[in-house]
């Protein structure tokens, strides 16, 4: 399999590893360079924005959000929605509210 990690912090980066030890190609995105270096030395892509990050993947695209719940989600949404296909796949890895869940969904 094939994904974007969006968000390498501690469990962002702990969870791109575990996917690239078991065989899984990861390209990560996070704002802070010094985060995807680290990914990048244990395997993964990196990639130094998300327009790059979609254009890294395969389509259908599996992106995992591992930011902040709020305002940092709603602004990751918010910048990768105009660059993704019908079809493609969110994975909301944070700890967001459901509220926040179904106003994304509804919208």
């Amino acid at each position: 399999m094939e994904l974007g990690m969006i968000g390498l912090g501690k469990m962002g980066a702990n969870m791109a590893e575990r996917l690239i030890n078991g065989g899984h190609r990861v390209v990560g995105f996070d704002l802070d360079p010094d985060s995807v270096r680290t990914v990048v030395a244990v395997g993964a892509d990196g990639s130094d924005s998300l327009e790059a990050l979609v254009a890294a993947l395969p389509t259908p695209r599996i992106i995992w959000i591992m930011v902040p719940a709020g305002r940092p989600v709603d602004a990751t949404l918010e910048s990768l929605l105009p660059h993704l296909d019908e079809g493609d796949i969110l994975i909301d890895g944070g700890n967001s509210n459901c509220k926040d869940i179904l106003r994304r969904e509804a919208s």
